[in-house]
């Protein structure tokens, strides 16, 4: 029959989201450049820009969820979702080299910095103890990432009920993670303009910290479309690229901890 499907990939229709996204992310970079230079106006055009962006994310993936549950997502769509993602951890990955870099340079070599005394912890700097909250939070992260295994595990195996138990056990410890990072920041001993230390130390704990809070919603979403019949033994990418994520961020905090928490501090007095 003239114009039957004979291949399969999935022709996707026009769509506006690309066009809207991208002035949307312009405004959003204006607004923040106008903001910065405190120019009238700069936060309504970052927040309006922000809006439009959530808005484009949500429609778009809106979309996307449709067409999986219309049968659209034939097993090469999903191949090639796949390598999407592993190619959007990829560049994950390379964002967090880029402050473990920063935090390695100047810890490495602190004597180029006279600001630091030239020692590293800067000298007469208190610390966060390794063995207090940043242990806690590793355990944490640690057995959320045993929990959404368990999950994944269920789905395969048919088992909805303990992939929602292991769903809602992921998500809680996500939360209590975020929570108790929220307190660390608001109790350290050191602000964020302090000195070079003090800089590199958010910068790097406070991006990982958003990214488990997008991870945190990514499970949400999972959970909500569990709830609604989403999700089978054989199709579920959109569960298993929200568990892919989650590990990415679990190892991601096993360096940081390792190597700011534990090594970096390692000689300074603890708070």
């Amino acid at each position: 029959m003239a114009g039957a499907k004979d291949h399969d990939y999935h022709i996707l229709p026009p769509s506006p989201w690309p066009l809207i996204g991208s002035f949307a992310a312009l405004a959003m970079a204006v607004g923040a450049i106008m903001w910065m230079h405190s120019m009238a106006g700069g936060g309504y055009v970052f927040f309006a820009g922000l809006a439009g962006v959530l808005f484009v994310m949500w429609s778009w993936w809106v979309d996307v969820i449709r067409e999986a549950n219309a049968g659209d997502h034939t097993p090469v769509v999903q191949l090639h979702l796949r390598y999407g993602m592993i190619l959007f951890i990829a560049s994950e990955v390379m964002f967090f080299v880029a402050w473990f870099w920063a935090y390695f340079d100047a810890s490495l070599f602190p004597k180029a910095a006279e600001s630091v005394g030239g020692v590293w912890p800067p000298k007469g700097m208190k610390v966060l103890d390794p063995m207090t909250f940043p242990l806690l939070n590793t355990l944490i992260l640690l057995c959320s990432g045993t929990t959404v295994t368990w999950a994944h595990h269920a789905l395969i195996n048919g088992d909805r009920d303990g992939l929602k138990k292991g769903l809602w056990a992921t998500i809680a410890l996500g939360l209590l993670f975020s929570a108790i990072q929220a307190y660390e920041y608001m109790h350290a001993p050191f602000g964020f303009k302090e000195n070079i230390y003090a800089s590199t130390f958010y910068m790097a704990t406070g991006f990982h910290g958003f990214h488990v809070i997008v991870g945190t919603i990514f499970l949400m979403v999972c959970l909500g479309r569990v709830y609604k019949g989403d999700f089978t033994p054989k199709q579920h990418f959109g569960f298993e690229a929200a568990a892919w994520y989650w590990h990415f961020v679990d190892v991601v905090w096993l360096f940081l901890f390792i190597a700011i928490y534990v090594w970096g501090g390692w000689g300074a007095q603890y708070h």
